[in-house]
């Protein structure tokens, strides 16, 4: 049997505004909601993001890895909305982006507080071997 990653919930102070928002960023589908949840679904895969309104959470990260095309278009959304974004995970509000293992990569917040990360290239063991 193979096995993929389906959806996950994530929680939301306003979950309708928090579909929008990943919609106009990055362009996942969107077909209203599901129960009382606002899925929406990353294009060419079966995985959603279920957003679901709750009042207190943690903060997540979320990583999407994306190509070069797609990085320069999503960038040029955060900068449009001029919204706070940096370099890595604990850098997330130096303005800059980084070029790790010879890719690119940046972090910004969603409405919400999740970090969202946008990457290129995957790690490897070698990029953290110092570390």
């Amino acid at each position: 049997m193979t096995i993929e990653l389906n959806h996950t919930i994530v929680p939301a102070y306003d979950k309708v505004a928090t579909a929008q928002f990943y919609v106009e960023m990055f362009g996942f589908e969107y077909d209203g909601p599901l129960g009382h949840f606002e899925p929406v679904r990353i294009p060419n895969q079966s995985l959603t993001l279920d957003f679901d309104n709750r009042e207190k959470f943690h903060a997540q990260h979320y990583a999407f890895k994306v190509g070069e095309s797609e990085f320069d278009e999503i960038f040029a959304r955060i900068q449009e909305r001029g919204l706070v974004y940096g370099s890595g995970p604990f850098e997330n509000e130096d303005m800059q982006i980084n070029h790790w293992n010879g890719g690119r990569g940046v972090y910004f917040r969603d409405p919400n507080g999740h970090l969202l990360e946008l990457l290129t290239k995957d790690y490897t063991k070698e990029q953290f071997a110092d570390s």
